[in-house]
């Protein structure tokens, strides 16, 4: 019987797979989030809603050993090694170094394509951990630091985390590869701003105006007014933010997908050991 070593050169980039313990603690980390939004819409009617700043410090905390959890869940079922994590931060840096670039001027925030095209690569599992450290790693960078972190940390997380996501990671290349990232960054860029919003909408109803939250209100009404909120408040910079990232995912996108999948595969460093039937 001979033995055949497959080397990390003669193989295809092949997107990162999930497993179930990968899955289970996505689901767990994203059901944090989504208590973690949207617990102010359940409030009674009657209640006092306090900003974030009592939660986010928990939230934080939890936040940190979930993504502990999804990195040790991913590398254990994916066959990455510590050199994954090291591209990690490597990438989580560059896309902080990023931020700051355009932050302040009209949603002009290029390390959306970077979180885009990374998610593609990394898979879900290594997406949504990037989406979150960068995010975090960023805001130590421009002195973000504040209860809304947690929040952005997921948000990023779960942006990242939807390119992994998208259909074709193995077979689908080229033009229609870009086109579709691109097609998601525009859609996802609005989606950041969505659910950013809701972070903090439903404390605005000190406001005396049609757009803030009524907890005593119907579903439509208050619907109503969060559109209204998010056309008033964010909506030209959620346009910035969706059109640098088409145009950089675009132009950059072929160099930064070929960089970051001969990455992956380096990072890979388990050499695959298959074993042939001796012919003859």
């Amino acid at each position: 019987m001979s033995r055949r070593i497959d080397r990390p050169a003669d193989r295809q980039a092949r997107a990162i797979q999930l497993g179930p313990r990968s899955v289970a603690a996505l689901v767990l980390v994203s059901a944090v989030g989504v208590v973690a939004f949207g617990w102010p819409f359940l409030a009674p009617p009657g209640s006092q809603l306090t900003a974030h700043a009592q939660d986010a410090p928990w939230l934080f905390a939890g936040l940190l050993v979930l993504l502990v959890a999804v990195v040790a869940a991913t590398i254990s079922e994916s066959g990455l090694g510590p050199k994954a994590v090291a591209m990690l931060g490597v990438l989580a840096a560059t896309g902080a170094a990023l931020r700051p670039i355009g932050a302040g001027t009209a949603g002009l925030e290029p390390m959306f394509f970077l979180m885009v095209l990374s998610g593609r690569v990394l898979g879900p599992g290594f997406g949504f951990v990037l989406g979150s450290v960068t995010m975090f790693a960023s805001a130590l960078l421009t002195g973000g630091v504040g209860p809304w972190m947690p929040f952005q940390m997921l948000a990023m997380g779960w942006f990242t985390m939807g390119a992994g996501l998208l259909p074709g990671p193995d077979r689908l290349r080229g033009r229609t590869e870009l086109a579709m990232l691109a097609a998601y960054g525009f859609l996802a860029a609005f989606a950041y701003g969505t659910v950013m919003n809701m972070a903090g909408w439903p404390f605005m109803g000190g406001l005396a105006s049609g757009i803030a939250f009524a907890g005593d209100a119907p579903v439509a009404a208050n619907l109503a007014r969060f559109v209204a909120y998010c056309l008033a408040t964010s909506m030209g910079w959620d346009l910035g933010r969706a059109v640098v990232t088409v145009v950089l995912t675009l132009v950059l996108g072929p160099a930064v997908l070929r960089a970051l999948r001969r990455a992956t595969r380096r990072a890979a460093f388990e050499t695959a050991v298959t074993f042939e039937a001796p012919q003859g």
